[in-house]
């Protein structure tokens, strides 16, 4: 085992030194939200125009969620071992190489390809800043700088689906500029993290990545969505292809466990996501990823093609939401800070996003936009008070050589919580729609046969009244899928309430001699694990919060 790069006594960066710092870390962070936000308003005139089908819709979500999820750890467990500068340089880099090669893309399939080579970069970026900004910022503090990346995600969330509708609808540009705008702000991000973020390195000797282990949760984890995407529309639920994908996964991710287990340095480390709080945490987050993600990324299409607007105006309508994450994340931020407490801003935030969901789920083609709103906004400030500051429980209980493994295990399973969330209410959508479609034209005396999967989303091209059709259908089905992510959701509001209530420690790193005593004391009287750190007076102390 490696000594911390920094301990508990080491003198913190000043407050300008940090800010200096975050200035090209949330850059970064930026970037990354900025390359799925574009997209989000854009991506049904992108699908059109690439005579893609829904379930490719889907994927092109799909795919960057996918191997952002697989390689999140291992960018997690890199950053325990090199320099963390140096990978956040490396994950842009990767970003930039398949945002330009996505800008190029010829097919649907060609597009999909490149957005899945672009989500390796994203899983970097999703985890190395989260670990860089742990490194530098203790827990306590942390709460208020959680705050300047509740408004950057805001910014980027905001910005993305306006500037995505900006650009599709601007004749001279195309839809190829989603995906090229992303280039230049990376660059900047680039040289401003030279220039500002200096971390200290820790080197090891005779350092062993778990490829194995990556490779057999990437397998598993692509098999059972290649699965989910594909059942009730290729083959059957109860078919030999339903058999072979299901047991494959089960088996690889088993396997998986076996590797995790034996492993040297494992990217997944069974000890940290064992601990309660770890535990915890990631179901919560398993539970936001998969109700944020796969409810939200569906809005630009409902706005669009479900009731008719443009892109730029779907974005616009999407303001509420992100709105909402931009207050949340501030304000409980700063509370947080103040305070010391985080679980009751947790559990606050994960039952506000369960009546958000709800209340999208009674959503059709004709609802009030502003009672969708008022939903969308509910659904923006249970995120911004769940996200980061599940993240943040976490790392307050690790020590600073474990933050990359720790965090990145918070970020790994929420992507793989969104990238399931995405494939199944996309399956969900998908059936529902050419269902409704299906029954709607029969009623009307058209024919229905070769529409297969509702052939693409390229409507335009159909007569007007079979658009109405198509567009009542993706209205009324959409609501369905928000009701699924409210089920889905409240799992998180589970998971918080287990949370045992601690106080955020003010030291970067736990103090040795204070887990040293809560070990001695749990193996004493039976206690709970160690779980805060208080400096008063100056003088550290462990608690146990009972």
């Amino acid at each position: 085992m490696s000594a911390p790069t920094t301990t508990a006594g080491a003198e913190p960066m000043t407050h300008r030194r940090t800010l200096e710092a975050l200035s090209g870390l949330l850059l970064v962070l930026f970037v990354a939200l900025l390359s799925s936000t574009v997209v989000s308003t854009a991506l049904p005139k992108i699908i059109g125009a690439l005579n893609g089908s829904q379930t490719q819709y889907t994927w092109v979500v799909t795919a960057t969620l996918l191997t952002a999820t697989a390689t999140t750890p291992i960018w997690g467990k890199l950053a325990d071992l090199f320099s963390k500068k140096l990978l956040i340089q490396l994950a842009i880099v990767v970003f930039l190489l398949g945002s330009v090669v996505a800008g190029f893309s010829q097919s649907a399939g060609q597009l999909i390809a490149s957005r899945a080579f672009q989500g390796i970069g994203v899983g970097g970026l999703q985890a190395l800043v989260q670990v860089a900004i742990a490194a530098m910022i203790p827990p306590r503090e942390r709460g208020r700088y959680n705050g300047y990346l509740g408004g950057v995600m805001a910014l980027a969330t905001v910005g993305g689906p306006l500037l995505g509708g900006l650009i599709v609808d601007t004749s001279w540009l195309g839809w190829r500029w989603c995906f090229f705008v992303g280039v230049p702000v990376a660059i900047i991000a680039l040289v401003l993290l030279q220039a500002t973020l200096k971390l200290p390195v820790v080197r090891r000797e005779n350092v062993k990545i778990d490829y194995l282990g990556s490779a057999l949760i990437a397998a598993g984890v692509s098999l059972l969505l290649i699965w989910i995407s594909f059942v009730d529309s290729s083959f059957a639920w109860v078919s030999w292809q339903s058999g072979v994908m299901v047991a494959g996964s089960i088996i690889l991710l088993a396997l998986a466990m076996v590797v995790e287990k034996r492993a040297a340095e494992p990217v997944v480390p069974l000890e940290i996501i064992r601990e309660r709080t770890t535990a915890l945490a990631i179901l919560g987050s398993l539970a936001v990823g998969m109700a944020m993600f796969g409810g939200s990324v569906f809005l630009g299409q409902y706005f669009q093609i479900g009731r008719g607007y443009t892109p730029t105006e779907a974005g616009l309508l999407t303001i509420p939401m992100m709105g909402g994450v931009l207050i949340s994340s501030i304000v409980a931020g700063r509370l947080i800070t103040k305070s010391g407490r985080i679980k009751p801003y947790i559990v606050f935030g994960s039952i506000v996003l369960v009546i958000g969901f709800a209340l999208l789920g009674f959503i059709d083609h004709e609802t009030s936009l502003y009672l969708i709103g008022a939903a969308m906004f509910l659904v923006g400030i249970g995120v911004g008070m769940t996200m980061q500051n599940l993240v943040l429980a976490v790392q307050n209980t690790v020590s600073l050589k474990d933050i990359g493994a720790a965090s990145s295990s918070v970020a790994f399973f929420r992507s793989l919580g969104g990238t399931i969330g995405v494939s199944v209410l996309g399956a969900v959508l998908a059936r529902r729609v050419t269902d409704q479609i299906t029954h709607d034209l029969s009623a009307a005396g058209v024919p229905t046969s070769g529409m297969g999967e509702t052939s693409n989303l390229n409507i335009t091209a159909l007569p007007d009244a079979i658009q109405n059709i198509v567009r009542a259908a993706y209205g009324d089905a959409t609501g369905h899928i928000f009701l699924i992510s409210a089920v889905i959701a409240v799992v998180g509001v589970i998971a918080a309430l287990a949370l045992k209530p601690v106080t955020l420690r003010t030291s970067i790193d736990l103090p040795e001699s204070v887990k040293s005593a809560a070990v001695a004391a749990d193996a004493v009287d039976g206690a709970p694990p160690f779980d805060e750190v208080n400096l008063d007076d100056g003088r550290e102390r462990a608690t146990t919060g009972r």
